[in-house]
């Protein structure tokens, strides 16, 4: 009887899938962890909207928040929806919060669209404060014909010195993967983030510039202080 060849993205996601799983059964052999992980970059956005405004304003990028499974710098992968595990000897080069933020403070700087951008504590006086959460960030095999990386972040933007949210939203990139292999992986992942950075970025500028030329103030359900509960008559 002659058999039905698989389709391609069946493959590739049984490919990768036995890539994780043999990754993961390595690291369970002897003195293998004597062996340094493979450490991954990713890059900031250096191409923009041409008529993105320039705004003469100081935003510091604090680090998003996220899940505890998020907190590492290990390389999450999600094989069904309530399970999240990691690759093994393969690891970001900082925590995956704090690599997404370094990574949208240097796209806001290749903007050349802003007076100064820096994270917190670096004693820039800042007119806006960027608050994010890091919602996701993994590698996913389950429910897509082929595996796919998800980046989801969701940002509020305050003015100082009031600390108010003057606008919120949030934004996804799904990435289809190339390749079953960790190199690919990444460059899923680069493609994904960089794809939510740019629009981080363009959106947060606009947003500023508008509300610096006074088009706006607040939004409606968006002006309210950061930290303090809503005031009750």
């Amino acid at each position: 009887m002659r058999r039905m060849p698989f389709p391609a993205s069946l493959r590739a996601a049984l490919a990768l899938a036995a890539a994780f799983a043999a990754a993961a059964c390595q690291s369970l052999i002897p003195g293998a962890s004597r062996d340094p992980p493979r450490l991954y970059e990713l890059t900031p956005k250096s191409t923009f909207d041409p008529a993105l405004p320039r705004v003469r304003t100081q935003l510091v990028v604090e680090a998003p928040d996220s899940a505890a499974g998020l907190q590492t710098s290990r390389i999450a992968v999600k094989q069904k929806a309530t399970t999240l595990d990691y690759y093994a000897r393969s690891e970001w080069t900082d925590l995956a919060p704090r690599l997404v933020q370094t990574k949208l403070i240097e796209s806001f700087e290749n903007t050349g669209k802003i007076v100064s951008v820096g994270r917190e504590g670096s004693g820039l006086r800042s007119d806006y404060v960027l608050k994010s959460e890091l919602r996701h960030f993994e590698a996913q095999l389950f429910d897509t014909e082929k595996p796919v990386v998800r980046v989801v972040v969701s940002v509020k933007l305050v003015r100082m010195p009031a600390r108010e949210i003057v606008a919120n939203r949030s934004f996804e990139r799904i990435q289809p993967l190339e390749g079953a292999d960790v190199d690919k992986l990444v460059e899923g992942f680069d493609e994904a983030l960089g794809g939510v950075l740019k629009r981080i970025v363009e959106w947060t500028i606009r947003e500023m510039d508008m509300r610096d030329r006074g088009i706006i103030h607040s939004l409606p359900g968006r002006g309210r202080p950061v930290g303090r509960a809503p005031r009750t008559e």
